[in-house]
C-alpha cells in the first residue's frame, strides 16, 4: 500500500513472509503496521506485540486462499491492531516511530489463527520485524535500493561512538496480554532468541520473502551487521499473559520463562504493569500469573531471582482490569478477562474499560517511556539510575498526573523492585 499521510507522520502496513530459519522449513506471514514521521528522521522505535486478537475464525484458509487468486488483501489486515493500542500521539510527541506486527500465530496447524500464549515465536517475529523495518525501512521491496533508500525513516547517529543511546537502531519492546509476554522474547535481542530458540526447538536465524512464490529472501539474520539489527533499549509489559496454551498444547507452547530468566541478566529498563483486577494475567488463566504477592511462581519473580540484580520493576493500576490498555472494544479481550470477582476487593469495583481513563494512563507512560529514552538523555547504565530515573519518578509520585487513575501500593510502593 502507499502510505496514508496523517499530518507530519505516515502510516503504513507491510506484508511479508518469514522463515524463522534459512535451514527449517517453518513459515509464517506477517503483518506490520507502522507509523512513522514522514520526515524520515524518527528518533526511535516502539515494536508492539498486541494481545488476544486473531479471534477464531474457520474460514481462514478459504479466505486466505480465495485472497491469493483474486489478489485480495491477506485475511490478517483484518487484525489491525493500530486500531485498538492508538499511542500515536506518544510516539508523536517523541519524534518516535510506532509499529505493530502481526503473524499467523499458528499454535496448532489445524488453528492457524490463534495465540493462546506460551509460544515464543510471536517474539522471534517481532524482533525479526523491527529488525527489518530498521534495515529495509517501511517498503516490502527489500530488494530494491531505491525503495529501501526512500522509506528508511529511523535517524541516524552522525558520531555512532558518542556516549548515550544510538538512534538508527534503538527499539522499546512493548505488547499487551500474550503480547506482553511475547515482549519478553523480543527484548532479549537476537543473540539469546538465537540461542535459546535452538536449544527449545524453535530455531532462530530468519529470512524475509516479499512474495511466496520466488525464492529471493533477505540475508539470514545472523549475516547482519550490528547497527541493522534491533538494539533493545527497553520492555514495557502490559498485563503480560503466558504459557495458558502449554495447558492444552505444550509442546507448542513452552512458555517464556528462559526469556524472563535471561531478562533478569539484562541491564534495560524493565517494568510491567498490571490491574488489581484482571483476571487474565493475575489467576491460573495465564501460566505462570504476572504478578503475585503470595507465590513465588510468576512471570516477574521469574524475572527477579534472588541473588541477581535485576531491574524489573512492577506497578499496579487500581481498578485496572484486561482490556483498559485499549483505545476500543474489543470482545476477545473482554472474553479473556470474565472473572474479576475471583480478585479481592474486585466484586464491586468499577473496572477501566477500553478507552477510559486507563488507555488516557497507557499513552502518557508510553510518552513518558520514549521520552526517558530519548536520543538528548544517556544510556541507562545501572540499577540505581533505572530505579531513579524521570519515569519510575512519576510513577511512584503519588502527586503526579496519571490521567485520573491511581496505583495500589505494593509494599507500600507505587512501583516494586525485588531489591
Amino acid at each position: 500500500m502507499y502510505p496514508i499521510q496523517i499530518g507530519n507522520y505516515d502510516f503504513k502496513r507491510i506484508y511479508l513472509w518469514l522463515q524463522y530459519s534459512d535451514k527449517l522449513p517453518f513459515f509464517t506471514e506477517v503483518v506490520i503496521e507502522v507509523f512513522y514521521p514522514n520526515n524520515m528522521q524518527a528518533d526511535g522505535l516502539v515494536m508492539f506485540n498486541h494481545g488476544f486478537l486473531i479471534g477464531f475464525d474457520p474460514f481462514f484458509y478459504p479466505k486466505q486462499l480465495l485472497s491469493k487468486l483474486t489478489n485480495q488483501d491477506t485475511p490478517l489486515f483484518e487484525v489491525n491492531p493500530s486500531w485498538y493500542y492508538n499511542y500515536s500521539q506518544a510516539a508523536i510527541d517523541n519524534n518516535w516511530a510506532l509499529a505493530f506486527v502481526t503473524t499467523v500465530h499458528q499454535q496448532i496447524d489445524s488453528m492457524p489463527w490463534t495465540d493462546f500464549g506460551g509460544s515464543p515465536r510471536p517474539g522471534q517475529a517481532a524482533y525479526a520485524a523491527a529488525s527489518y523495518l530498521i534495515r529495509y525501512g517501511a517498503t516490502h521491496k527489500y530488494n530494491d535500493e531505491k525503495a529501501v533508500r526512500a522509506f528508511q525513516f529511523l535517524k541516524h547517529d552522525s558520531n555512532p561512538l558518542k556516549a548515550g543511546l544510538s538512534n538508527g537502531n534503538r527499539v522499546l519492546f512493548a505488547g499487551h496480554s500474550v503480547g506482553g509476554a511475547h515482549a519478553q522474547a523480543a527484548a532479549t535481542g537476537f543473540a539469546n532468541l538465537h540461542e535459546i530458540g535452538g536449544k527449545n526447538f524453535t530455531s532462530y536465524d530468519p529470512v524475509f520473502y516479499n512474495r511466496e512464490v520466488t525464492p529471493d529472501h533477505t540475508p539470514p539474520l545472523s549475516k547482519w551487521k550490528p547497527e541493522q539489527m534491533a538494539d533493545p533499549v527497553g520492555v514495557l509489559q502490559l498485563s503480560p499473559v503466558d504459557g495458558a496454551g502449554g495447558k492444552i498444547f505444550p509442546v507448542f507452547a513452552p512458555g517464556m520463562k528462559p526469556y524472563r530468566e535471561k531478562l533478569a541478566e539484562m541491564k534495560i529498563p524493565n517494568l510491567m504493569v498490571v490491574g488489581n483486577c484482571d483476571s487474565a494475567c493475575l489467576t491460573n488463566a495465564s501460566n505462570p500469573p504476572a504478578w503475585s504477592a503470595t507465590d513465588s511462581n510468576n512471570q516477574y519473580a521469574q524475572m527477579t531471582p534472588a541473588g541477581k540484580e535485576s531491574w524489573g520493576a512492577v506497578c499496579m493500576v487500581e481498578n485496572g482490569g484486561h482490556c483498559g490498555y485499549l483505545l476500543h472494544r474489543n470482545d476477545l479481550c473482554k472474553m479473556a478477562d470474565s472473572q474479576p470477582n475471583k480478585l479481592a476487593g474486585c466484586k464491586d469495583a468499577k473496572i477501566w474499560l477500553a478507552g477510559e481513563k486507563e488507555y488516557a494512563f497507557t499513552n502518557e507512560l508510553m510518552k513518558r517511556y520514549m521520552a526517558q529514552l530519548a536520543p538528548g538523555k544517556s544510556r541507562i547504565e545501572s540499577f540505581d539510575a533505572w530505579k531513579g530515573c524521570e519515569l519510575i519518578s512519576w510513577l511512584s509520585d503519588d502527586t503526579s498526573d496519571k490521567k485520573g487513575i491511581s496505583l495500589t501500593k505494593i509494599q507500600g510502593q507505587n512501583v516494586h523492585f525485588a531489591h
